[in-house]
């Protein structure tokens, strides 16, 4: 069975997901585009030995319904040839795409295919495409009832694990800073691909809020304490807010990925190979908490223990969501998200898994850390683990 290894990841700057957000004015077909372009000038490919190009995206309509990696590549001038595939996990849609490509070189379908995600949800905001529409039918209301938004899960997590409003803030305050102690200590730089606009050109991450403390992150309210949820939910003590919360943002992210033979072939060297990945359900009304097995099921697979992870990715939708994670599995908080997470860098749906990915193969080669291991829930009660080894 050939090895699949990954010999490059690069992602645009995080552009908020707003007007007037950086990359609010460019279409999101250009900023996987560009993404693209990076990929094959830096390996020095052809790219129309790419044979695949498989792109997580979650808002699959208006301006991201036209299959995002087949127009992407269009633009980037790849070959007519070079198919695409759009693929939805929800937040997890970029890292399943990831996981998808790594499968098929090892099944030797692929020989070199390219992963990623992109999203722009200043131009297609969360949930436009169901608008009133009930996604989930009366079949699972009569088993589960009526199932809860993720800010509402996000509550029932921390109260669940007995995580505190000023815990909460005092972990979104840090991803803050150490986002930026590590943006400007360079550490961003090998990743990002910068992205000219109609305001000129992007190079830096839009959402790191550097200075934020958790002192002016305890005055934000609470958001979810609707009378309605309060009425359903009486005895919860309302804590989530937008600043406890992952940003909404605008970004794209992609990985070269190849069989190891394809790597020596055109003297390539790889940065990291995917050792183990797992795909698993949870409650669907806690909604946020499958990262605990899938973790741990992706570990069993690898044959590692927590203590052999030199750095845990675990996306922050929520910072409950972490903070539960660090609780069960006895996670330091140095190895948990160790240059600031969704929080600081934004949360561009079917990107960020890629993001992720892309920012923790970087910093295992800058320190040295051998094995990586990221997880992101996923709307439903879902959520991908995959473990890394890092082989600069």
């Amino acid at each position: 069975m050939p090895n699949a290894v990954i010999v490059d990841a690069v992602r645009t700057p995080m552009g908020k997901g707003r007007a007037g957000g950086a990359l609010a004015g460019v279409h999101p077909v250009d900023l996987l585009a560009g993404v693209l372009n990076a990929l094959v000038s830096r390996a020095g490919i052809d790219p129309g030995e790419v044979e695949d190009i498989l792109i997580g995206c979650v808002g699959q309509n208006l301006e991201q319904s036209a299959t995002p990696g087949r127009m992407a590549a269009l633009a980037a001038g790849f070959p007519v040839h070079v198919p695409s595939v759009t693929i939805e996990r929800k937040c997890g849609s970029g890292q399943q795409a990831v996981d998808f490509a790594v499968q098929g070189v090892m099944a030797g379908v692929y020989d070199m295919v390219i992963a990623g995600g992109v999203e722009s949800m200043s131009r297609v905001p969360m949930g436009s495409a169901r608008g009133d529409a009930d996604p989930f039918g009366p079949g699972v209301q009569a088993r589960h009832g009526a199932l809860v938004g993720q800010g509402v899960a996000a509550e029932l997590v921390a109260d669940k694990w007995k995580i505190s409003r000023a815990a909460l803030d005092e972990y979104s305050a840090r991803s803050h800073e150490r986002a930026a102690a590590a943006a400007a200590a360079g550490a961003f730089d090998n990743e990002i691909v910068a992205v000219d606009t109609a305001d000129g050109r992007v190079e830096k991450d839009e959402s790191i809020r550097a200075g934020t403390t958790a002192e002016k992150l305890g005055g934000l309210k609470a958001v979810f304490g609707t009378d309605a949820n309060r009425e359903r939910f009486p005895d919860l003590d309302w804590k989530v807010t937008a600043g406890n919360a992952s940003q909404i943002t605008d970004g794209a992210s992609a990985l070269l990925i190849m069989s190891e033979e394809k790597a020596a072939d055109l003297s390539l060297t790889p940065l990291a190979r995917v050792v183990a990945s797992a795909v698993v359900g949870d409650d669907p009304m806690l909604m946020l908490t499958a990262p605990i097995p899938a973790s741990r099921k992706a570990l069993a697979r690898a044959g590692l223990s927590v203590d052999d992870i030199a750095s845990f990715e675990v996306n922050e939708a929520f910072a409950s969501v972490p903070l539960a994670f660090g609780q069960e599995l006895g996670v330091s908080d140095e190895r948990l998200n160790p240059v600031g997470g969704a929080v600081a860098l934004g949360h561009p749906l079917g990107a960020s898994g890629a993001r992720i990915m892309t920012t923790m193969i970087n910093h295992l080669a800058a320190t040295g850390g051998r094995y990586g291991l990221q997880t992101v829930c996923e709307a439903g009660g879902m959520a991908n683990a995959t473990i890394l080894e890092s082989l600069v």
